[in-house]
């Protein structure tokens, strides 16, 4: 099984952390949220991803890039516009986007201990 971690680079670097609540049902959801991440990894500057989702609906996505051009460049792509907008009218009911520069980054694995 692949590791739920992105593989990243040391920084700087940056997120664009997407915090969402869903709304009931698949609805497709599931099928686009794959598209865009192997749309976005042929992106360049895209360098990884991480998701998690909670029984509740509340979810985290966070992507990472290699710069703000590179994210800027990825939100004007027609697949991931078309995925924005289908994503407001059927599958969120509140979401929020925050983009940060990552200066420092650590990790702790009790296995390579």
């Amino acid at each position: 099984m692949p590791s739920p971690f992105a593989t990243l680079p040391a920084p700087p670097y940056y997120v664009v952390c997407f915090s969402s609540i869903r709304t009931e049902g698949d609805n497709g959801y599931g099928d686009m949220a794959e598209a865009m991440v192997d749309l976005a990894s042929r992106q360049p500057g895209f360098l990884g991803v991480e998701s998690a989702r909670g029984a509740d609906g509340f979810g985290i996505t966070n992507s990472y890039w290699a710069d703000e051009i590179s994210i800027r460049n990825w939100k004007k792509v027609v697949d991931h516009l078309a995925a924005q907008s289908q994503g407001r009218t059927e599958w969120y009911r509140h979401y929020e986007v925050r983009v940060a520069k990552v200066e420092r980054a650590y990790s702790f694995d009790k296995t390579e201990q």
